[in-house]
């Protein structure tokens, strides 16, 4: 089991496994830049992360639920929560919905998010949460997610490596790959072009500097 100090936020799923050192540089050195993509996505959140609950026919509706799991080591919050109860009050079914901008997208970004989420409700509740679902505001309709094995073991995967990542505090180098670098919103923060796969003319353009305040000649 762990401790409160020891949880990792549910978010940090999404941030590491589409870059390694953008997870470090938000949760590790603390850095954060807004772009559109992130602003879109915060206003979107803002609509439907406030904690209210509705009630219907059939079950209810928790919008803004806080969550975590001592055992897998989490803590987070659902956008919303459909609960099914049985008789006595006691819950049955849980499905975890999660809000997001854009279209469904071929990574498990969003997916491993919605998996944590399951973790964390499976202990609060001591059921079985065998789905999930996402709502992408571009497509206007929710898609279920089967929250299976495969989903599963990936998502465990994904937390071991933060809570490595977390014990080292060591920020992994930047590789430039342009279809995520250029819409990242901490590109100028982590400069992968330079600090990445340029990071050895980097470190050539440093030592000639050194030499040259030595006045050492120059290489070639």
């Amino acid at each position: 089991m762990y401790s409160e100090e020891d949880l990792i936020p549910i978010s940090s799923l999404q941030h590491i496994l589409f870059c390694e050192r953008q997870y470090a540089l938000i949760h590790i050195e603390q850095v954060w830049e807004e772009n559109r993509f992130t602003a879109e996505g915060k206003v979107l959140h803002e609509r439907v992360d406030v904690e209210r609950h509705e009630s219907r026919r059939l079950f209810r509706q928790e919008y803004g639920m806080a969550v975590r799991s001592l055992e897998r080591g989490l803590i987070g919050k659902c956008d919303l929560v459909e609960i099914y109860l049985a008789p006595g009050e006691i819950v049955a079914q849980a499905v975890p919905i999660e809000f997001k901008r854009g279209r469904n997208k071929e990574e498990d970004v969003d997916r491993v998010q919605l998996c944590a989420q399951a973790f964390c409700l499976e202990e609060m509740f001591g059921i079985t949460v065998a789905d999930g679902q996402l709502y992408y505001l571009q497509e206007h309709r929710r898609t279920t997610v089967n929250l299976g094995g495969e989903l599963r073991a990936k998502t465990m995967e994904l937390i071991a490596r933060i809570q490595q990542l977390q014990s080292s505090g060591i920020t992994p180098p930047a590789i430039y790959q342009k279809r995520k670098c250029d819409r990242c919103s901490l590109l100028e923060v982590c400069m992968p072009k330079s600090a990445g796969s340029g990071g050895k003319e980097v470190d050539r353009f440093v030592r000639s500097q050194v030499r040259a305040a030595r006045g050492e000649p120059s290489q070639s």
